[in-house]
């Protein structure tokens, strides 16, 4: 069956009220997340908001990393119609006999057009930087990456950025978007060089999935630390002010990074500072909060996140047990970790940006966090922009996945106070 057709086999088992053979169809990981009645109930609501189905149209096919595609179905309810967008994880052909669901959205009916070819924001003017191919880290975890490099004057400062949690390209791609690829542009622009580059669980999948001790460290440590090397050999940088910035997840392993090497600085992007599991949970509720066509189970989520903070919690307890199936080592790296503290420790200017609209890391959850640890220090810069959301697209009313869906762009104001603060910090 191909990813087309398990999503619009998906679409008709919730149309015939086959919720226990659909859950099935989710990866094994993920089915205790998403009972059968918490299925049915999602679908109800939805076609109580819009109207029973009466077609579906033809199934748009995207990838969507490594081992991924997104397959988006218009369907055309009886009220209006709507894109159904359902994540698989395929076989290395890009199809295979078995595709397992990872994820269900409702996004509008736009959402299944082709994909059109990203266009830079006005920010970023490509007459004034180049940029180039660049390999981070050896041997078999080595990961591409690109480099940014402003065209007139220098030695320039210089950043690498870290992206938040999962098997994100170089781009940071989400949907149409690339927040990485804007940021890079517009950095550059401004006169700072600018390295990204692929998660090493974006790029070597296969090697990674098999590692039971994996670790928050492994994914993100030994290729920001030779990223960071790369920029600060580089002849157009100055070797003295790299910086390292990190968004989401990757900003709450920034002051990890810099601890184990030089940097001038850190930029903390809307980073986390509440523990993930315990995140993970404040997240599922807020989107249970929107609406009950949010299918998740919170009690199997909270009992996940509670296994996280067990002391009896070892290597060897059952990676089912713990949130998203992810194995122990992973939660026993991250579980003592304090973000904050680690900042405040190394004793380096910092400059922290936060969106008021974000859910996934909130003003009152992470960011309070930041600034009891940080704030007040003449070398700490904090800037929060009320109308943006995670990833810094300015919006109004409550944020929601499906706001991520549509092309746009980060902040400018983001990209020009970060780009400041990188050109005058020394």
């Amino acid at each position: 069956m191909t990813p087309a057709e398990t999503a619009l086999a998906v679409i008709d088992m919730a149309q015939r009220g086959q919720f226990a053979e659909l859950r099935m169809k989710f990866a094994p990981q993920l089915r205790p997340l998403v009972p059968a009645e918490a299925l049915r109930a999602a679908w109800e609501a939805e076609t109580a908001k819009h109207g029973q189905v009466s077609s579906p149209g033809t199934p748009v096919t995207e990838p969507a990393g490594p081992g991924a595609v997104l397959v988006k179905v218009p369907v055309t309810f009886a009220r209006e119609t709507l894109t159904v967008a359902v994540g698989l994880a395929v076989g290395p052909d890009g199809a295979g006999e078995q595709s397992w669901i990872t994820g269900i959205q409702l996004l509008p009916a736009s959402a299944a057009e082709p994909t059109a070819v990203w266009q830079p924001p006005p920010y970023a003017d490509q007459d004034l930087f180049t940029e180039h191919d660049v390999t981070v880290g050896d041997g078999p975890l080595a990961v591409p990456g690109t480099l940014s490099v402003p065209r007139r004057g220098g030695p320039f400062p210089g950043v690498v950025l870290l992206s938040g949690s999962g098997p994100h390209d170089q781009d940071e791609t989400i949907g149409r978007n690339k927040p990485f690829k804007d940021i890079a542009g517009g950095l550059a622009t401004a006169g700072v060089a600018v390295l990204r580059f692929e998660k090493v669980t974006h790029a070597h999948p296969d090697l990674v999935a098999g590692n039971t001790r994996f670790t928050l460290t492994d994914e993100y440590v030994p290729h920001a630390v030779a990223a960071i090397e790369v920029l600060r050999e580089h002849q157009a940088v100055d070797p003295a002010r790299v910086f390292v910035a990190g968004h989401s997840q990757g900003g709450t392993v920034a002051p990890r990074v810099a601890a184990r090497t030089q940097v001038a600085g850190l930029v903390i992007l809307a980073g986390g500072a509440q523990p993930l599991h315990e995140a993970m949970v404040r997240q599922f509720r807020y989107l249970a909060s929107l609406g009950p066509g949010q299918a998740a189970d919170l009690g199997v989520i909270t009992r996940q996140a509670a296994a996280v903070d067990d002391p009896g919690l070892s290597e060897s307890t059952p990676a089912s047990d713990l949130p998203f199936g992810i194995p122990a080592a992973y939660w026993l790296d991250q579980r003592g970790y304090d973000a904050p503290a680690a900042a405040a420790a190394l004793g380096k200017p910092v400059l922290i940006v936060q969106g008021g609209r974000d859910y996934q890391v909130t003003v009152a959850d992470d960011l309070s966090r930041w600034r009891a640890a940080l704030d007040g220090r003449p070398d700490v810069t904090i800037r929060v922009y009320p109308a943006d959301n995670h990833l810094f697209f300015p919006g109004s009313g409550p944020s929601t996945p499906a706001e991520y869906e549509p092309a746009q762009h980060v902040d400018p104001a983001v990209v020009s106070d970060v780009a400041a603060w990188l050109t005058t910090t020394r």
